[in-house]
């Protein structure tokens, strides 16, 4: 499991995935969670802002990532 750092207190999930490089665009990022292919925490998450803080766990087409802070 890769780790992504964050500075701040928390990332919403639709800027994490295009942080992480797991999604090119904001739009992508859009569908990908709407369409339910996001888990966060290993549950499916269909809301985009949804606020990730360190400790949190995100997975996309097998891609899993952990938030951590800085």
């Amino acid at each position: 499991m890769e780790k992504i750092a964050i500075t701040s207190e928390f990332i919403k999930l639709d800027a994490f995935l295009k942080f992480s490089g797991l999604c090119e665009t904001g739009g992508e990022a859009k569908l990908c969670v709407e369409d339910g292919l996001v888990s966060v925490n290993g549950e499916i998450c269909t809301q985009r802002g949804k606020k990730l803080r360190p400790g949190d766990t995100v997975e996309l087409d097998g891609e899993a990532f952990e938030v951590v802070g800085a």
